[in-house]
């Protein structure tokens, strides 16, 4: 791998990250199918860093008011209440996905990334993305979200150990099944991101540190997260633009037609 690589990895990381179609899956079919040399997870964590300064960026003002009510410097009772309650809901909905990732992590890396896996969560996830924005209520704001909801969206997100699940597709599929409006669904989703990848990113900085800085891979690390950051900010904006006014059904349709693309290659090698 080299600089270039690891940037065009970083920008699909960042790409791919946000939107409900499998960030994880489009690294596993790149390492597959562009012929790069296999990165294992510590690379894709330090490309999932650059994501986490994205959210942190994007999302700044929301745990900037969350990490003072927790503390206890927020003025309003009502609305310290309200921020704590939610900094709680964050915190036990990841629970269910870090023990996934501690769990699972050697099966991950070994077993859940051969493309026709990928390809096969990828429409199996797409699926109940899309009956799941069409069949939701979505009667249900931010405020609303209960603990219950939390829970639940926490155990999908651990789903999504599994290359071509996707951690947002999984928690917006989630989220919009418990019936939360789409704009309720994606702000959770993205912000129950962050604690899980600042976890996954500090499990795994003896590796990165390993694999990058002492093997003189230092640039391609650094090209990568930069690569992450600077395309997931500017695509977290776009998707909570676009989906002010439009369905997740695109989404659905594109990790359809990616699978059978995939299932084509996959026999066009046989």
């Amino acid at each position: 791998m080299n600089i270039f690589t690891a940037t065009i990895f970083g920008i699909i990381q960042g790409a791919t990250e946000f939107l409900p179609v499998s960030s994880s899956a489009h690294l596993a079919l790149a390492h597959y199918f562009l012929g790069a040399q296999e990165s294992d997870l510590a690379f894709d964590v330090a490309l999932h860093l650059g994501t986490l300064l994205a959210i942190l960026a994007y999302f700044r003002d929301d745990f900037w008011q969350m990490g003072k009510a927790v503390i206890g410097l927020h003025k309003e009772p009502a609305e310290t209440q309200r921020l704590r309650k939610m900094a709680l809901f964050i915190a036990l909905a990841t629970i269910p996905g870090a023990l996934a990732g501690l769990l699972l992590e050697k099966t991950a890396e070994n077993y859940f990334r051969h493309p026709a896996m990928v390809a096969a969560a990828l429409a199996g996830a797409g699926l109940l993305l899309l009956l799941a924005d069409r069949a939701g209520k979505r009667a249900r704001n931010f405020e609303t979200i209960r603990l219950v909801d939390a829970l639940l969206i926490g155990l999908s997100q651990a789903c999504a150990i599994i290359p071509g699940v996707s951690r947002s597709g999984s928690t917006i599929t989630c989220g919009l099944a418990m019936g939360l409006t789409r704009q309720a669904a994606i702000r959770f989703s993205f912000l129950l991101s962050a604690p899980i990848i600042f976890g996954a990113g500090v499990h795994e900085i003896p590796k990165i540190i390993k694999n990058g800085l002492l093997a003189g891979q230092t640039m391609l690390y650094v090209s990568g997260f930069l690569a992450a950051a600077i395309s997931g900010y500017l695509f977290i904006a776009c998707i909570m633009q676009y989906i002010r006014a439009r369905s997740f059904a695109i989404f659905a349709y594109y990790r359809f037609l990616l699978a059978a693309l995939v299932f084509v290659a996959l026999f066009l090698q046989r």
